[in-house]
Order: structure tokens, then sequence, then C-alpha cells
């Protein structure tokens, strides 16, 4: 016979079970017999309409804290409303299978597949409906202030993008937390275009809407049958599943497909285009380093909710995420300028697809050969012998011996960064469009972009400044190809240029300037939501500069993203072949891409040095200091404090001086980026390291490069 604490060990045991919820199509009868809808529901339960029509038609099932609450309700409701006499409702019809949208990507893309152009989406009551939002509570900051919030569109109701956790919660945007249902990738894969609401229109008419992103933290990726790292790649590039992997051969058997970069941190999984039907989801994994945390710092590390408000707030901002910060920055080219546009056929009368003006076209095209590099097949099999292009950002240390006694007396080396210096010199920025055409002896033109062989070596300029033709600063020693803007600096600071050859477009055009507006307005706006804003003194920008990451990290995340999307956006222009594999004369992927355009590339790097350069002029005539050193957009000056303000040049009235270097949050306004001790800068001098290099930090480790 049982003893009495036995008998309470039993009872104790189901009170400490889950507690256990009537047939789903019973759920939905008792709610029709209380009178109350699945939208009133989801309202009180805090969830979404759509995990309501889930609970009722057995698709999934309520998680605590819900579980119970939602015990509660139907046990009073069944009450009220006995089972006897009552007719049992039909469960809720299953989610239709379709999904309608713009097309599928193609697999044949070498770097990230971009879907194909299609005809617009059909009207919002065709599509199944979605989750409402509840809010996130695992967020631990207030959400930032948002600068100029898109309208959200009716087809994308939940935003761009989720973070899913191991429990089956999708963090969106807002706070939003949806419940997925998926215990597969495929199911997730199906979810996320028939149920989720996710995704972000298009940001030029002619391009095409952002598919829509999920980001599995590890628990997430380990209940979908991934593993939790992946391990024994010595390249990031490297990382990916095998072919036999089991969720690939699921993928695959499935139907759905992969971009030629397979299963890696950035995943993208796609059927092909059906008519209207588009189907891509892009995944991102981030115990698999998907978010770099030189560029997205701490962000891996960070709760679900807090991840899931930097990746929203950059894809409002900036772009979707569909892979580094690099790649972003090169898919916002293409997306804010698309390579093609509808257009009519005169002799059909049809609309087929044809080249958008002011883009760089749907086709690769070859460099001219000083602006390529020996191992391009187009360069490589011609024999080409006259040289290249050199225009990259300064790495100049002045020389210790034309230091004077009265600079190395000055107590403090003090380095100014130029906040992105390629992004402003990115503003209004002339470029070509066209195939390059080759000239002899030219006469010089400041307006046309291009390459031209010119002899500036004659130049002579104050030794205590770099000079302005060459990233080392040193005087250039003969003949050399130079970008249009390098040649046009020589023109303004007074001398004659006769170029022998040159290579020019003659179809020219602004192509950078949405990006550089968008970038821009994302760089501010951020800056600003970390209480660095227009309307500060130059006292208080370095006070608020000093203290910003601190602010909010998740935003200060979001502030390095953009920063990396704008240096890695400008790099990818000019990727160069990678493997141990590749052989000299060979085509590799990056190189077949529209936007591989290494003139682009020399022609914001040469406007980037040639404005550095001008700064420092003004600043030795307007107050007689010279550098000490430069590195890309900081430059190191001794200073008589330990504050820009005492040596920076400025009016009787207080305002700065124009010309010279200026603070400010806007791109190409300067910031500081450290202060050292004067014998600290000219002691790394005489060791022949840049004291540029190591300002912020203050350690002196010999670097590669130095």
């Amino acid at each position: 016979m049982a003893t009495e604490e036995e008998l309470f060990a039993s009872v104790d045991a189901l009170l400490e079970e889950e507690p256990q919820l009537p047939p789903p199509a019973e759920r939905a009868r008792l709610r029709e017999a209380a009178g109350i809808t699945q939208a009133r529901l989801a309202l009180a339960l805090k969830t979404s309409t759509q995990s309501v029509k889930n609970w009722e038609n057995g698709r999934s099932e309520p998680k605590e804290p819900r579980l119970t609450a939602y015990q509660r309700l139907l046990k009073g409701w069944a009450a009220k409303h006995p089972a006897h006499g009552a007719p049992v409702a039909a469960p809720q019809p299953a989610v239709p299978d379709t999904f309608t949208g713009p097309a599928a990507p193609q697999a044949a893309e070498p770097e990230s597949a971009a879907p194909v152009e299609a005809p617009a989406a059909p009207a919002v009551s065709e599509r199944p409906a979605r989750p409402a939002a509840r809010p996130a509570t695992s967020s631990r900051r207030p959400a930032a202030k948002k600068a100029a919030k898109p309208a959200t569109d009716p087809r994308f109701p939940h935003g761009p993008l989720a973070v899913l956790d191991g429990d089956g919660s999708a963090y969106g945007v807002d706070g939003l937390v949806l419940d997925c249902p998926a215990t597969t990738v495929v199911e997730l894969v199906e979810w996320t275009l028939k149920e989720s609401g996710l995704g972000a229109a298009k940001l030029n008419r002619h391009g095409k809407d952002s598919d829509p992103l999920i980001v599995l933290t590890a628990a997430a990726a380990v209940k979908f049958g991934l593993p939790e790292r992946l391990e024994g790649f010595q390249e990031r590039r490297s990382l990916r599943l095998d072919e036999d992997h089991p969720v690939v051969k699921q993928i695959t058997k499935a139907k759905w497909q992969l971009t030629q970069r397979g299963f890696g941190p950035w995943a993208r999984i796609y059927r092909k285009a059906t008519g209207s039907q588009r189907q891509c989801v892009q995944l991102a994994l981030l115990s698999w380093d998907a978010l770099d945390s030189r560029s997205w710092p701490g962000v891996s590390e960070m709760a679900p909710a807090d991840v899931a408000r930097v990746l929203g707030i950059y894809a409002q901002r900036v772009i979707t995420p569909r892979g580094g910060t690099a790649v972003n920055g090169l898919e916002l080219m293409t997306a804010l300028r698309p390579p093609t546009r509808p257009v009519r056929d005169e002799e059909t009368g049809n609309w087929v697809s044809g080249h958008n003006p002011g883009s760089l076209g749907p086709a690769p095209m070859d460099p001219a050969p000083p602006e390529g590099q020996p191992e391009h097949p187009a360069i490589y099999h011609s024999g080409w012998k006259g040289g290249f292009l050199h225009e990259e950002a300064y790495q100049w240390v002045r020389g210790v011996d034309t230091l004077t006694d009265e600079e190395c007396l000055l107590p403090y080396a003090v380095g100014l960064d130029l906040n992105t210096a390629f992004l402003a010199a990115a503003a209004r920025l002339t470029v070509g469009l066209s195939e390059p055409v080759h000239f002899v002896n030219p006469p010089f033109n400041p307006k046309v972009p291009g390459s031209w062989l010119v002899d500036l070596s004659g130049i002579e300029l104050d030794p205590r400044l770099p000079s302005p033709f060459t990233p080392t600063g040193e005087r250039p020693t003969g003949p050399a190809w130079y970008q249009t803007h390098t040649v046009a600096y020589a023109q303004e600071l007074g001398y004659n240029v006769a170029p022998l050859e040159a290579y020019l477009r003659r179809e020219t055009g602004a192509y950078l300037d949405p990006w550089h507006d968008r970038l821009k307005t994302a760089y501010v706006d951020t800056l600003a939501d970390l209480g660095v804003t227009k309307d500060l003194t130059d006292a208080e920008f370095l006070a608020a500069m000093e203290q910003h990451k601190q602010v909010d990290p998740a935003m200060a995340a979001v502030l390095a993203a953009i920063k990396g999307t704008v240096k890695g956006g400008i790099g990818k222009l000019f990727e160069n072949p990678q493997g141990k594999g590749y052989k000299d004369g060979d085509p590799w992927p990056a190189m077949q891409r529209p936007t591989w355009r290494p003139d682009i590339r020399a022609a914001v790097i040469s406007k980037a040095r040639v404005n550095m350069h001008r700064k420092m002029l003004n600043m030795s005539r307007m107050t007689g200091l010279f550098p000490l050193a430069v590195l890309s957009d900081c430059v190191v000056y001794p200073s008589p404090g330990s504050s820009p303000l005492d040596f920076l040049p400025y009016a009787a009235s207080g305002k700065p001086q124009p010309g010279g270097f200026r603070l400010g949050p806007t791109p190409g306004l300067a910031k500081l980026e450290g202060v050292q001790e004067m014998s600290w800068a000219v002691d790394l001098m005489e060791q022949g390291l840049n004291p540029a290099r190591h300002i912020k930090g203050g350690d002196a480790v010999l670097e590669d490069g130095e």
C-alpha cells in the first residue's frame, strides 16, 4: 500500500509536468464559442495571429510563459462552453503553399547569387496572413532613435530579418518576436517565405527586393543538424559544409539549391524563378563567424534580440546583410544603381531587359592595361610591359633629419583621423562608365576620368610634406601612370603637365553618388544616436567622441559596420585572385563581376590622398606645422598640448579656418585618433616605424608591411 510520502511525490511529479492542452480542433471551438477572434487572442497572449493559427491546426505548440496562460484561458472557456451540444469547429486551413514575389537568384553568379528581375508582386490580399508582433524581452537596451525610417512595406510587415534561437523564437526588428515551428533547414526556408512576413523592398525602382535574412544562433544551428562550429580550415573563405553532409543532402532532395559558395557562414538557399515567383532565403550562422568581430565588434556575443536590433538598424539604414561588410558595400552599389531596366523592343513592342543609364551595365569590362594587374587574362596574354597605376593610400613617415629642435621640444604627438575618408572622396566623383580608349600625347583634361602616363618627377615640394603623387610620399623618379585627380592636383599646384599617353572613357557619370548619400546619412544618423551631433562645439565633439562607444555598444557596432561597408566596398572594386591553385592568366570569379572596376577604386583613393595632401599643405601655410607621419586617413602632428584644439587653426571669431583639418562628425572632417609623447613618436621614426599606425594604442610592434 502506497505511503503518504509516495502519493505526494507522485502528485508533485504531475504538477511539475507541462500543462496539457485540449486537441487543436477543441482549442478553435472554445475560442469561437467565446466569440474571440484569433487576432484578439494573439494580442492578449502577446504573440502573433499566425502562431494562434498554428496552435489551432496542430502545426506548433505554445511555449512558456504562454503555455500556462493559454491553458488557463481554455479551461475557463471550457467551463462556460461545454462540448456537448456544441459543434466542434473545423481546424483552420493551413497556410497556402504558394508564395508570390520576385524572381529567384541565378545559380551561376560567382560572388553571391543576384536575383533576376521579374514583374512586381501582386496585391497583398493574395499573400498568406502574416504573424503579428509581440515585444522582445531579452533585449536589455531601449530602442535607438530612428532617423528617417521608411514606411513599412505591406508585403514585408515584419522587417528584413530575424535572429532565430534554439527554442524557436525568431527575434526581429523593433522588438518583434515570432514563433518558428521549423525543425529542419528546409522547413525553416519554407516558413520564412510563406509565413514570416520578412523581407525588404528594393532601393531603386529598377532593382530587386532584398531576400529575407535568418540569423542562426549556435543553439539554432545544432537544432537544425548543423555543426556548432566548422573546424579544420585555415582560410575563412573555405568554411563550408561538405556536399555529402546530411543537411546539404536534405536541401537538394527538397529541390532547393545553394549558390556556388555552398553552405558556409552565409548560405543562400533558393529555387529558380517560376514566372513571377521568388523563393530565396539568406542564412547567417553566428557561431561560424558570419559576423566578423572587426566589422561587427561584440555582436556575436549579444543576446538574440540585441543581434536583431543591430542588424535591423543596419538593414534599414544601409542594406539587408548578404555577407561580410565588404560584400554589402558592393551589393549596395548595385542595389542603388541596378545594371538593367525594362525597355520597349521597337520591333516586337515587348518589354525586355536593357541597360540602365548611369550604371556599370550587366556585363563585366576588361580594364585598360595600366589599370589592371599582370595576372589579368587580357593583360597577361597581351604581353603588356607599360607599367601600372599605383594609386594607393598614404604610408609615409617624415625623415628625422627634417625635424627641427622646436618640433622635438614640443611635448605631444597628436593623431587626427578623417571620418570615412574614402566615402568623402566618393562624393560627386565622376568615373568612367564605358570602355577605355587609348590616346597618344593627349592634352590633359581634369574633367575626364582615366589613366594618364605623365612625368611628375620634376615637381619639387617641401620635404617636410609627403609627395602627393605616390603612396610612399617619395618623389617620383620618372614617367608613371596616374589617375585623373592626381594629375589635376599637379596642375592645381601650378605645374604644367604633358601626358605621353592616356586611357580615357567617353561615357562618364557620378556612379557612386547614391551610394555615398545613403552611407553618409547612415553614418551621421548613427553617430547622432551615440550622442555625437552636428550642433556640438569642437570641445563638446571631442568629449562626446571619447565615450560614444560606451553610450550604446549595439549602436557602436552599427557604426563600425557602416565604416567597414565603406572601406570594404571600395576595396572589392579591385579584388585580386585568391587561392593557392590560381595561375597567372586564368580568370577568377571577382573579375567577372560588372563591379570589378579597378579604375573606380583608383579614382576614389587618388582623390582621398590628394584631399589629405591639400589639407596638410594648407595647415603648413596657416600654422607653420608639418606632419610627422601619415597612414591612410590618419595624420600625426607635433603639438604644444594634448588636444587637437591646441594646434588646429581658428579665426579670431573662434570658427575653424577653411582649408585645413576641421573637427566634426561628418565624412571628411576629423576626430582625435590618439595622443602620445613627442619622444615616443621620434623614437619610432628613428626605427623606421610609422607613428600613425600605433598612436591609438601606443604599442610599437613591427607589423607586416613596415
